[in-house]
């Protein structure tokens, strides 16, 4: 599914500032994962191809699929799956996982396993990690790089930013075990100097 970069982007340039932090009463807008999760699924939903092989599904619950299970994938719920429901093999094109920009600081290791796995072991075409927040940066991609070594160290993973409502999110880079290896070591070579 050639079409699906360019799909995420216009469907996260749909997102209002509503759904991108949610208003509290009486404190101040928070990021809601799920909240931002469901807006973007309906978003993907409204402008999906007509004549798409795939399916979008969200938070598609694979705890008593038996081929998973074999696979050691049972249990894990990606937050979207990009797929033809009810086969395996190449029916599976995307594996996508979503988080605020807190969240991702506090940490990555389920959502970059869960990747890895639906990538390597059940066989999806692409991982993509798609972190929303004004505050995804440079620093942050560095810490997603390093968790990539620890926790996928053998899968690409495409790294996504959405900093604002109402703009496209944006593909940073893939991030490569190998290459993640190379800037992190750079990286902590800077902080010694």
């Amino acid at each position: 599914m050639e079409e699906l970069s360019e799909l995420l982007a216009i469907a996260t340039a749909g997102i209002e500032p509503g759904f991108f932090r949610l208003t509290i009463h009486g404190g101040a807008a928070v990021y809601r994962e799920r909240v931002y999760c469901y807006e973007l699924y309906h978003q993907m939903r409204r402008r999906w191809p007509e004549e798409c092989a795939f399916t979008l599904n969200g938070e598609v619950d694979k705890i008593a699929h038996p081929t998973l299970s074999q696979l050691g994938a049972a249990g894990y719920k990606p937050d979207l799956l990009v797929h033809q429901p009810g086969h395996m093999g190449h029916a599976n094109h995307a594996v996508i996982e979503v988080k605020s920009v807190l969240g991702a600081y506090r940490g990555v290791k389920k959502d970059l396993t869960t990747l890895a796995l639906f990538r390597r072991n059940v066989g999806y075409a692409r991982a993509i990690y798609l972190i929303y927040g004004e505050e995804a940066d440079d620093e942050l991609a560095e810490r997603v790089a390093i968790g990539v070594t620890k926790y996928a160290p053998d899968v690409p993973i495409e790294l996504w930013f959405h900093t604002a409502a109402l703009e496209p999110a944006r593909h940073v880079r893939t991030l490569h075990p190998t290459v993640a290896d190379e800037r992190s070591a750079r990286m902590i070579g800077r902080r010694r100097r």
